[in-house]
């Protein structure tokens, strides 16, 4: 059973990495790939009860991801459509390749501590497209915008997944995981950006305005933006405060936003209505994208549900010995699966007796992580959303960014471990 749900999870990651070359959308491979993973354990299982409780509690949990992505892509789309992002892009009038870079990557790593990895990137990507013109060099840009999401959201208990499951299972501090982790997550960024910098040349060219229909008065622009993005601001605050997943705050934000379009364009025609309606916007966002975000999630959840992870972090026990080689190896693992299954098996794998609140262990783990998953544009939430949004090929990450993400990462690592 083992070896034919590894062999069927290998073949789709195949067949996602060369999405271009067989001329099959990656989101139909992991579906498939997650059906037939979840098959070959209900089929050759002696408990099929157990398989389907552990489907359904798999589920419960991939979905809530889902119907956030789903509501962070649509309250984004309405601000889009509203030109909101007029506010923000009409302010950066930089022509300077470099200078943009920086701006970039320093915006995109504090927002991502304070919303989160995934919804920084939805963002960030979507105010690309108003800045930068050529595709070639915004798809560079949204390389260096998942480098820096995924490096910003590691030091906060609210940036990353991973981060917020080491803070609710008690094995980090708040506090203490943003005094440790911070200046590692800097130098994660920093050296990709210095990097960057001597090698970008000319100017950065806008694209040309394109005329969307939109008719919508400052006031209304306004309001749309600063709803929209108090909405995913209000993220992290409504979690803490009522204990909540973070996709019951986005569902709030969408209907709140559903009620303030409605009532903007009450006025209107419903042809002209419809144009500014939460339909409309559900309608221009990357379902696709959506659809192999669950594919990816539910073949590794089949890896976990059998105990695949779980044994392969007690291999790296028995044969590694090091815990700062093990979770350094646990980084890098994370590029190629899912980091949440992994954080979940290290979190049952060793007890708080073993390591106690705010040990190196768990810090260390919360960096790696975090920033382990930008090696390969599918290894982490932010990736897969960037991947969706501008189509961004496997290869193309795999020969323009992943070297740049694994430099910082490693730099990183040396300074966390030499620093504590």
């Amino acid at each position: 059973m083992t070896t034919a749900i590894i062999l069927t999870f290998v073949l789709g990651y195949i067949a996602i990495a060369f999405e271009h070359s067989i001329k099959i959308n990656k989101a139909a491979s992991a579906l498939v790939s997650a059906v037939v993973c979840w098959t070959f354990y209900i089929m050759l299982s002696g408990d099929k009860e157990l398989v389907t409780h552990h489907l359904t509690e798999h589920l419960g949990e991939i979905s809530g991801i889902l119907f956030f992505l789903l509501g962070a892509m649509t309250i984004v789309e309405l601000i889009d459509v509203h030109d909101g992002f007029k506010i923000i892009t009409d302010r950066i009038q930089t022509q300077n390749p470099v200078r943009l870079l920086w701006l970039v990557g320093i915006i995109t790593f504090f927002l991502s501590a304070i919303l989160d990895n995934l919804t920084t990137t939805i963002v960030m990507v979507s105010m690309l497209r108003k800045i930068i013109g050529d595709q070639q060099m915004r798809l560079f840009f949204a390389g260096i915008v998942v480098i820096a999401a995924n490096a910003g959201g590691a030091w906060s208990p609210m940036g990353d997944v991973t981060t917020t499951m080491l803070w609710i299972g008690g094995q980090i501090t708040a506090l203490n995981i943003m005094l440790k982790i911070f200046i590692p997550s800097v130098i994660c960024l920093l050296l990709p950006l210095l990097i960057v910098s001597r090698q970008l040349k000319g100017r950065i060219e806008a694209p040309a305005r394109e005329e969307n229909g939109s008719n919508t008065s400052d006031r209304q622009r306004v309001a749309v933006f600063s709803i929209g993005l108090g909405s995913l601001l209000f993220v992290p605050v409504f979690k803490t405060v009522t204990h909540l997943p973070p996709f019951m705050a986005i569902l709030l934000g969408l209907g709140i936003m559903w009620i303030l379009t409605e009532l903007i364009h009450s006025g209107k025609n419903d042809e002209d209505k419809d144009f500014y309606s939460v339909a409309h916007a559900l309608r221009k966002i990357d379902t696709p994208s959506i659809l192999f975000f669950l594919g990816i999630l539910v073949s590794i959840s089949a890896l976990e549900s059998t105990g695949i992870l779980g044994g392969l972090a007690s291999w790296l026990s028995q044969s590694v010995g090091n815990d700062s080689v093990i979770v350094t190896l646990i980084g890098l693992l994370s590029a190629v699966v899912d980091n949440v299954p992994l954080v979940a098996a290290a979190q049952g794998m060793y007890p708080l007796e073993q390591y106690p609140t705010d040990h190196y262990f768990w810090e260390f783990l919360a960096y790696t992580t975090g920033t382990g998953g930008s090696v390969l544009i599918i290894g982490s939430a932010a990736g897969v959303a960037a991947m969706g949004m501008e189509r961004i090929d496997f290869f193309w990450y795999l020969k323009r960014i992943s070297w740049l993400a694994l430099i910082g990462y490693f730099a990183g690592c040396a300074t966390f471990l030499i620093f504590f």
